[in-house]
Formats: C-alpha cells, structure tokens, sequence
C-alpha cells in the first residue's frame, strides 16, 4: 500500500483557485489577502492496495426508468420525467418563484408515495409551511431539515433515503470545514461535490436552486454548472405572471426544450404563452418575431424606440441581447441607410420574455426602422432572419416551427431568406438583404429615412 502523506496547497477563498505556494493577491481574480493554507493528501504510491470494485456495463430496462413530478412542463423540459439519482440545478432571480415551483415538484411527488426531503437555508421551518398553507399545497408527507449545514443535510439524507432531495438554496450552504463565507466559489463547490457524490452513492435525486448575477449568469464558479446533470432556468418579469423554465444543459434529455408557468394565487400553473405575446405590425416601432423555444416557436412583439439627440446617444434593451442590438442598429444605420446613429434607442418584447435567438435579428431591424422613419410595419407580417455586418440574411433554424407560430398567431406574410412562395396558407417573401426587407421603410419618406438614389 502506498504511504500518504499531506502536502501543503494554497487556496483563493473567493475563487477557489489552488497553488502550491502563498501569494498576498490571487492570480486569478485578483483578490487581496484571500489566499489561505489548506492541508490536502496526496498519495504517493502508484496504488492504495485497494481495487475498485468493477461491474459489468449493461443496459437493463431500469437503467433509463424515469419517474413523472406531476407536473406537465417540468416533465417535458427534463425530457420525460426525472431520471433517479440525477442532480438537477435550478437558476433564476430573486422572487422569480424557484422555492414555489420546488415545493411543488416535491408535493406532487410525495403524493404519489415516494419521500421527499426539503432542506431550506432561506426559510425555516414555519416558512415553509405558512407559504404552503397559503399555496393550498399538501406538504403533510414532505420532510424538512434546515440547510445551512452540509453535514446535517448529509446525515438526514443518509437515513431517510428519499427520492427526492430539495436544496433551498445550494448559495446558503456551507461546509464547516471550509473558513470561506457560505455562497463563496469554495464553499459552492464544496457543497456541490458532497451532494453529487450522495445522489451517486445513494441513489438519491437532486434538486437543487442557484442564484444569477445581474447580468443572468449562474452566480458560483463555472465548475458548478459541470457538475451537476442538468441545468434549468426559471426566467420571466416578476411583475408580470409569466414564467419560462427552459433546460440549458441535460445529460438526459434535448436541450432548450421550454415550458411556460403562469403565477397565481396558488403557485405556478401551466399556461399557454399565446395569450401574453401579442403580435406587432399595428403602432411604428413595433414587429413581429417568431423566436424558437425548445422544439416550438412562438409569435413575440419586438418594440423600438429612436429619440433624436444632440449628445452621446444610449442603447438600452430589455429582453434582447445588448450587444446585438446595437449590430444591428449599427447594419440599420449603415447598410440600409434608415438613419438611427445619433438616436438614443431602445428595445423590449412583449411580457418581458428574454429572446437571444439570432434568428429575431431581422424583426429587432425591421422595428428600429418603423420607430426610426414613423411608418408601420406591413399588417399581418413577421420577420425571420439573422443580420450579418454586410447586410446579408442568414436563415434561421427550425422554420416549420417558425411557420406553425405564425398561422397560430394568423399572420399571413413572413420575410425570410429562404425559398418558397406559398407554405400551409402562409406566404413567404424570400429577402436576402436587409435592404430588401426594410424597402417599405425606406420608401416611407420618413426623417430617419434615405432617398432610393442617396449615396452610402
């Protein structure tokens, strides 16, 4: 048996970054005085003496049994149910409902028998309760534990054995044996790594929620995303009722799928979307996408704002990717000539859903264009696309989806660059330059738009 002895590593309390000898800031972040000493074995054999115990690699039918929450959408997104022993991390904002839609996942599970632990490190236990009470949900046969403590959530999960293991929330977890602050990168990917091996060891399934940062990233390091098998995020305005919970990353499933929850009285409930995305084309500045979402699309108003002004000029979008929109407000601006430069802009789509699908390029132009030169879009009309820097069209995936979206919303006309005329009682109107699709605009006369025959 090799010997093992304890070599001396450095670790940065705020980034976990390891190195083998002390420094006053930390390479990685930048940190000052959050390099500390941590003790960690190394073995120095080839061997511990001790073989792995070795089982075959076999396909049974239990081996991709999955097991349904109940709950339709959650359902769909992770692929056909819940895969036993799997970690699943649930991101979204504060107050967005990822606590409500844990609890319940977990009543609905406990309903059908199986036992579910609920460890919450935000709420204690009366919370949890008198939220349930004014939820109307059954939590009689759902166990509680606090979870601040790793080793009291480990224990109590080593001796209830549920199905179901509910972290709320994997930020307020902490290692007692790690002297970093709890939500701190170490203490996450400490916690992290203790909880996947139980569910591996265990058999136990996962579920644990994750704070973002303001800009909608996963707070924590990077390594936590790894980890885990699958990552969902809970998004939507929380002052509108809508709410999207779509799969990133699933070991286990597609990835993107999405369902869409509506905020009640009584919690979360599956809605159609239909009812909260209104189709543009009517007001200048507005039109209409048709943004993919999983494996369906949906008909989602994209509005735009130009105010002229004398100094720097601001781009704000909510619900759009930045730095999108100001590449193509920059192509609008340049290639198709409809001027927008020394314009503060601003964009949004409707019921505050995040649309990041470069295939919404052409609407985001085409409402830029109608806000910047006050002419209206053409009635009934959708615009499907990605801009390049030339001006050029780029098709987007998924267009039969795209098309479904656009009949269910009865729009009649859809710019696209792609062929084809007529498709199931939905024209399509092949562009291949963003000049094609703004004609209407720069024909319009409008003041931010140029003459057919002005130079670039």
């Amino acid at each position: 048996m090799g010997k093992v002895r304890t070599r001396s590593t450095f670790e940065c309390s705020e980034c976990g970054q390891q190195m083998v000898q002390w420094a006053g800031r930390c390479p990685g972040c930048g940190a000052w005085g959050s390099i500390a000493e941590r003790a960690s074995p190394q073995a120095s054999g080839r061997s511990s003496g001790r073989p792995a115990a070795v089982t075959p690699l076999s396909i049974t039918d239990r081996t991709d049994r999955r097991v349904l929450t109940g709950v339709a959408g959650v359902d769909r997104v992770l692929g056909g149910g819940v895969v036993p022993a799997s970690v699943i991390l649930v991101a979204g904002e504060p107050g967005i409902g990822k606590s409500t839609l844990l609890l319940q996942v977990a009543a609905r599970l406990a309903s059908t028998g199986l036992t579910c632990l609920y460890a919450s490190g935000e709420e204690s236990r009366e919370q949890v309760a008198a939220r349930a009470r004014r939820l109307e949900v059954e939590v009689d046969r759902i166990g509680f534990v606090p979870g601040r403590d790793l080793p009291e959530v480990w224990d109590a999960a080593r001796a209830e054995r549920p199905f179901l293991l509910a972290i709320d929330s994997i930020q307020t977890m902490r290692d007692p044996e790690s002297s970093s602050l709890a939500g701190g990168p170490s203490q996450v990917r400490a916690c992290t790594d203790a909880l996947v091996g139980l569910a591996k060891s265990e058999g136990i399934t996962v579920v644990l929620t994750g704070h973002v940062t303001k800009e909608g990233e996963l707070a924590g390091p990077r390594t936590l995303e790894h980890a885990v098998d699958v990552v969902l995020s809970f998004d939507g305005d929380p002052r509108s009722g809508l709410r999207v919970l779509a799969s990133g990353k699933n070991r286990f499933g597609k990835e993107g799928e999405a369902a869409w929850f509506e905020m009640g009285p009584r919690g979360l409930s599956e809605t159609d979307p239909g009812r909260y995305l209104s189709a543009g084309g009517g007001a200048p500045g507005s039109a209409t996408s048709l943004p993919l979402a999983g494996r369906r699309a949906l008909a989602v108003e994209v509005q735009a704002l130009a105010v002229r002004t004398e100094g720097p000029p601001r781009r704000h979008a909510t619900g759009l990717d930045p730095r999108r929109f100001s590449l193509v407000a920059a192509v609008v601006d340049r290639i198709a000539r409809i001027r927008v430069a020394h314009c503060e802009l601003y964009g949004a789509t409707s019921a505050g859903l995040h649309v990041d699908d470069p295939g919404c390029d052409l609407a985001v132009a085409a409402a830029l264009a109608s806000a910047a030169t006050g002419s209206s879009t053409p009635a009934q009309t959708a615009f499907v696309g990605e801009v390049s820097l030339n001006g050029e069209l780029r098709a987007g995936p998924g267009m039969s989806q795209r098309i479904a979206a656009a009949k269910a919303a009865r729009i009649g006309t859809i710019y696209a660059p792609m062929e084809g005329t007529k498709h199931s009682g939905v024209t399509l109107r092949p562009v291949s330059h963003i000049r094609e699709a703004l004609h209407w605009a720069r024909r319009s006369g409008g003041p931010g738009a140029e003459s057919e025959d002005e130079p670039q």
